[in-house]
């Protein structure tokens, strides 16, 4: 990802606290140097210094087939909001988008087994919805299997993040002041999500 000095985001802290809040990413990988993705919810957990991303996809969706040995983006982003050039001081000023994104490279590994395929689906109820983990403990062995047949569980040991925080850092703390208010305000619930961050 390009990413100019001042949008960097480089402290890992935040980059994980992003990702964990908003973790329906986007899987990218390639099969026969195609590129091919799936829209997933992740778990995002750190050990040490180690971040793992945990998810699953439909055992009918190919993308899991051509895994083999790869490195894997997932894409996470949100909040994003249009900025318009009205909000500027000066007149001659054009529009942009701000927004945060954050890249997690890493190595893609299969869950084999029902054990592993529980872990996972379990991490993901808690991420998600702890109340739930209730309701899945009551059902029947037999659904729970045929469902855990039905996916693939598998985990990212990410190797490298990058993170972009454009937040109109290049503007002045006035102009930067606007644009808050104005997102704060407005009827886009994307862009109110994004103004405590300008």
């Amino acid at each position: 990802m390009y990413i100019p000095a001042n949008f960097q985001l480089t402290d890992q802290a935040q980059a994980v606290a992003f990702m964990q809040r908003y973790g329906f990413a986007t899987l990218v990988s390639t099969n026969q140097q195609m590129p091919i993705a799936s829209h997933l919810p992740f778990s995002v957990a750190v050990e040490g210094t180690q971040v793992r991303l945990t998810s699953h996809l439909a055992r009918a969706n190919p993308q899991w087939q051509s895994w083999a040995g790869q490195d894997v983006l997932v894409i996470f982003t949100e909040p994003h909001a249009y900025i318009s050039p009205t909000l500027y001081d000066k007149r001659e000023s054009v529009p942009t988008w701000d927004y945060i994104a954050v890249h997690a490279y890493g190595r893609v590994r299969p869950l084999e087994g029902e054990a592993d395929t529980a872990r996972a689906l379990e991490q993901l109820i808690a991420t998600y919805e702890p109340a739930y983990q209730a309701q899945w403990d009551s059902l029947s062995e037999k659904y729970k299997t045929g469902m855990m047949r039905g996916i693939v569980a598998f985990e990212v040991e990410v190797t490298s993040l990058q993170g972009q925080q454009k937040l109109s850092q290049n503007k002045s703390a006035s102009e930067r002041a606007a644009i808050a208010a104005h997102l704060a305000s407005g009827d886009d619930a994307a862009a109110r999500e994004l103004a405590p961050y300008i």
